[in-house]
């Protein structure tokens, strides 16, 4: 049995007393205990803790019950599923804790999430902090604009203001293109997905640059999805993937045999189907309809944690 439980449990007292003594052992100048594997930690408390987001459609995000949902939310359950099997529990709690770009690396790292499935790149760049499983879904960032914008490529972007998402690897893309081409754009930051439309929306910027699925999303969502379009060459290819704490072997072994699994019963590519090209229960029925590429019908056939 897989339940859910609020994050007071005599359990997570138990990771906490854990952690308490570490800390001690290091303030006497005593060698710290080997640091705890995530499946030691999920064995001893009875719970795993996983990373969601409540706006990321439709990756995970909060559906108009106020329920979570989500291609890569229903990923993380089939991890959870797994790992109660492989270490014999009779019961799993699971725990979930709202991350935005700007948190979900450090929770990851010190162990506060166990895993973070969402709309999070793998880079080179974040695999000095974090670990990666097998890639999920393949996107890349380019620009929402209003459809009777001038703006149709980056160049036009010049002397302009354009909003991203702090944190995220399409900012650091954005500034990029910007410092090598002297495109001189204001950039806005938005700390999340829903502040990032809102401000192109309501005009205060010429464009949301995101990840090209997320602004699909936006569109299916928007109040007259007809009034927008996604321009621009992407920017860069990235590859999402569920972040767990780095060089945890074992966890990631688990996590990458849970994916691929999945992959092989054909429930990533139902998921993919029930999630990108159906309605989804959001606002009334949103329906993205994400063309479906060859690189992901064969990332859905066969997953791996490539990034080049």
């Amino acid at each position: 049995m897989i339940s859910h439980r609020a994050p007071d449990s005599l359990s997570t007292w138990r990771a906490a007393i854990l952690i308490a003594v570490i800390a001690l052992l290091v303030s006497c100048g005593k060698p710290p205990p080997k640091e705890i594997s995530t499946l030691d930690k999920i064995r001893t408390t009875g719970v795993i803790t996983l990373g969601i987001r409540e706006t990321s459609v439709p990756f995970s995000y909060l559906d108009d019950a106020q329920q979570q949902a989500g291609y890569a939310w229903e990923i993380a359950n089939r991890v959870a599923t797994a790992v109660k099997r492989d270490l014999k529990l009779d019961t799993l709690a699971i725990h979930t804790f709202v991350v935005t770009p700007q948190t979900r690396i450090p929770l990851v790292a010190n162990q506060t999430v166990d895993l973070e499935c969402s709309s999070t790149t793998h880079d080179r760049e974040r695999e000095r902090q974090v670990g990666f499983s097998s890639s999920f879904y393949l996107t890349g960032p380019r620009m929402l604009v209003r459809r009777d914008s001038p703006v149709r490529d980056w160049s036009d972007l010049r002397g302009k203001r354009a909003v991203v998402s702090s944190g995220t690897t399409a900012e650091l893309a954005l500034r990029k293109l910007d410092r090598e081409r002297g495109l001189d754009i204001e950039i806005m930051l938005a700390k999340d997905i829903g502040e990032n439309f809102m401000t192109v929306e309501t005009g205060r910027a010429a464009a949301s640059v995101q990840d090209d699925v997320i602004l699909y999303s936006n569109i299916a969502r928007a109040r007259d999805p007809s009034a927008w379009q996604v321009v621009g060459a992407p920017l860069m290819r990235e590859a999402y993937a569920c972040m767990l704490r780095k060089g945890d072997v074992p966890f990631k072994r688990l996590v990458d045999a849970t994916i691929a699994e999945m992959a092989r019963s054909g429930e990533l590519m139902q998921l993919y189907t029930k999630y990108f090209a159906s309605s989804l229960a959001v606002k009334g029925g949103v329906r993205i309809d994400q063309p479906l590429s060859d690189d992901m019908r064969e990332l859905l056939r066969q997953p791996n944690d490539r990034i080049d």
